[in-house]
């Protein structure tokens, strides 16, 4: 059987710009590919083994938006969240779910992008 390498979610953006420097600013990712014009559409982001591709096409639909019991729209796995959470406090990061251990017995916390995706950044507790 063929190993998997990495996952990357493909979220529709309302602004291509915004969303990128969320990411970079914020969240530490850094741009592996943005279309190259004056008005670009697409963009693919990563940090570590994780990348997130934007497209700018459209109305962004997280998960929340169409399920009250949806609360992520990507689970990002990290290894440390206390470590995470400070740094992305340090940057002045708004969290939707604060550093917890939750009711799934996973251990993070919850960003949201502009677009309104939310992503968790944890792991299982041991």
């Amino acid at each position: 059987m063929s190993d998997l390498g990495f996952i990357a979610p493909f979220f529709i953006v309302a602004d291509l710009r915004e969303s990128v420097d969320f990411y970079v600013d914020k969240l530490g990712f850094e741009v592996l590919y943005i279309t190259d014009d004056e008005d670009p559409y697409f963009a693919m982001l990563g940090r570590g083994q994780v990348s997130i591709m934007l497209k700018a096409s459209g109305q962004p639909i997280p998960n929340h938006t169409r399920y009250e019991w949806a609360v992520w729209d990507a689970h990002i796995s990290a290894a440390d969240p206390e470590a995470l959470f400070a740094e992305f406090s340090s940057k002045g990061v708004n969290f939707n779910q604060p550093l917890e251990d939750n009711t799934d017995n996973l251990r993070g916390f919850a960003v949201t992008d502009p677009s309104g995706y939310r992503l968790f950044f944890g792991r299982p507790n041991a």
